[in-house]
């Protein structure tokens, strides 16, 4: 168990990161679509990303709640964080400020040979 948590936390780290990254590209590819000279092509491409890894933010937002055991006002604080832009970044670093997103002991070092 401890394995599923470690891995559904750092993809949901890496998505959350993601997420933001894709929300900055959507808002550039905005500004040269609604400003001169009206090139469509940013909001065509970062859309499509944008909306995926949207989506993926949230699955993994429920993924990590439940093996974490987020409390439901946790939890909803972390989905509403992925509409305005960065907030999931910011979400990420308050999680792990609070030990929400802790994962598994490392693994011990071996032992010196001979």
């Amino acid at each position: 168990m401890a394995v599923v948590r470690d891995k559904v936390t750092r993809l949901f780290v890496v998505a959350a990161i993601a997420e933001a990254i894709s929300w900055a590209g959507l808002l550039a590819g905005m500004a040269v679509k609604y400003g001169p000279p009206g090139n469509e092509l940013g909001v065509q491409i970062f859309g499509p990303i944008h909306g995926a890894l949207f989506v993926a933010y949230g699955v993994l937002v429920l993924a990590v709640a439940r093996v974490h055991r987020w409390s439901p006002l946790a939890t909803f604080v972390a989905l509403a964080c992925a509409v305005p832009p960065f907030a999931t970044v910011i979400f990420e670093r308050w999680a792990r400020r609070r030990g929400m997103l802790d994962v598994g002991e490392p693994a011990p070092e071996p032992a010196p040979v001979g």
